[in-house]
């Protein structure tokens, strides 16, 4: 059987096993596809998923680095931002956020996290870039429509959030976010 084919197979093998919540084997087959093709990110990401469920974080860290030095995607650079935002490491946490952003402005889980450690660090202004990035994008729009408002409203710049939250509630008027923010900014 050809390396490739050992590789996929192996990995195919490694989800399925993760998926059903079955660590041991998930990293033995991750082990297996690592091995077959040390070139590809995917089992370091699947070993890393592993780790994480396992509590074992500096490991989970090794896994990602690994193969975001493989294949530097913004799934890689999240998962070493998730890792350092649980080690409280919240400035190198936003760093890879930004970073995995940069990569791809539709990875919600990463917006998420960056926007959190922003209020976290006092960097709320850093992330209205991401978030209009990811607004152009047309993903989740209305929450990040409303979630940009928010940052809007707390760096004091209350005309810009009203015309978002206007614009969320002109296509959505049950939406009880854009809501809650429209009535607490006119309070």
């Amino acid at each position: 059987m050809s390396n490739q084919l050992d590789y996929e197979i192996n990995k195919e093998l490694g989800e399925c096993y993760l998926f059903m919540g079955d660590f041991d084997k998930a990293e033995e087959y991750y082990r297996k596809a690592a091995n077959s093709d040390a070139q590809s990110a995917a089992p370091y990401m699947g070993l890393a998923t592993v780790a994480v469920q396992r509590s074992e974080l500096d490991k989970a860290l090794v896994l990602y680095q690994k193969a975001a030095a493989v294949e530097e995607t913004d799934k890689a650079l999240c998962g070493i931002g998730l890792v350092l935002m649980e080690q409280g490491q919240h400035e190198g946490a936003f760093d890879y956020f930004a970073r995995a952003m940069n990569k791809n402005p539709e990875n919600i889980i990463a917006l998420n996290c960056l926007v959190r450690e922003a209020y976290q660090l006092d960097r709320v202004e850093n992330v209205l870039p991401h978030l209009e990035d990811t607004l152009r994008t047309g993903v989740e729009a209305e929450a990040v429509r409303v979630t940009l408002a928010g940052c809007l409203i707390y760096l004091g710049r209350s005309e810009d959030a009203r015309q978002h939250l206007e614009t969320v509630l002109g296509a959505n008027p049950a939406n009880n976010n854009a809501k809650e923010l429209f009535d607490t900014m006119a309070a």
